[in-house]
């Protein structure tokens, strides 16, 4: 929002953490990946191109004719704009993802985001999603967790409960203690934000190691249940697969896992 003129503030911007409005925010083209630096130049009538997000209005960052990167705010019933929508998702099915399409879309400059120049504005923007990603990923552990906890104290095995057997114990007890952390460290970093002490490098971490975490309790809670854990009655294997989502957008494990050994070598000395 700090991003946005006045004019533009009063007139979309406060609805977005009211949840009365909705937005997205577009920072991958189908050729670049998100390699923002390498866009091609791009004026503001915009020339044939397609991404890959949900929901809208869209928050469009691209390269200018001066080369420098804005954001431009393109609402839906924009000449030239299509989000067709994407079909056969197997993960975040409660949600719609569509395609951007522009063509010839003429953006009025009252939608040119005037305190967003570079790159500065779509990391930004990452860096605020990764750290909820953060607390939204262990949300998911957490109930898969409890589903398994459950499932275990109920299902009988040779007369006596699954959560009797040392093997189960020890699962819970390793799932338990990566969320205890990873809550912990989540509640840390929200406390170095508020200090404007965290660093983009914390969050990136964070977000790889809460989001890979999640990703093996889901599957080893999966594994808990048998042949009931790909049943959706038990929505197990529904947060499974939505985690496999959730620890590639925003940057997948392997993206930021060459982003912390970055910093342990800069750190280390071993960069210049």
């Amino acid at each position: 929002m700090h991003m946005a003129a006045r004019s533009r503030s009063r007139s979309t911007c406060p609805g977005w953490p009211k949840g009365s409005s909705w937005a997205a925010l577009g920072s991958q083209s189908p050729t670049m990946g998100v390699t923002l630096a390498a866009w091609r130049p791009e004026p503001v009538i915009t020339r044939p191109a397609g991404a890959t997000l949900s929901m809208g209005p869209k928050l469009v960052w691209a390269r200018c004719e001066d080369n420098c990167i804005r954001g431009f705010l393109l609402e839906k019933g924009m000449r030239g704009l299509s989000a067709p929508k994407i079909e056969g998702k197997f993960s975040l099915r409660a949600s719609a993802t569509g395609m951007i399409i522009m063509d010839g879309v003429e953006v009025p400059e009252e939608n040119v985001l005037p305190n967003a120049s570079g790159l500065a504005g779509p990391f930004g923007c990452l860096n605020n999603a990764r750290y909820g990603i953060c607390w939204g990923a262990l949300g998911a552990a957490e109930f898969c967790f409890h589903t398994a906890r459950q499932y275990s104290l109920d299902r009988m095995q040779f007369g006596v409960p699954l959560a009797r057997n040392q093997l189960i114990q020890k699962k819970l007890a390793d799932m338990l203690t990566e969320i205890t952390l990873g809550l912990h460290s989540c509640l840390q970093l929200g406390r170095l934000k508020d200090q404007d002490k965290v660093t983009p490098e914390m969050v990136s971490l964070l977000k790889r190691n809460n989001c890979g975490k999640a990703l093996d309790i889901a599957r080893q809670a999966r594994d808990m249940l048998g042949g009931n854990g790909i049943s959706d009655e038990y929505h197990v294997i529904r947060h499974a697969m939505n985690l496999e989502s959730v620890n590639t957008y925003e940057g997948g494990g392997w993206v930021l896992q060459g982003m912390g050994m970055v910093t342990v070598a800069s750190l280390s000395g071993e960069v210049g």
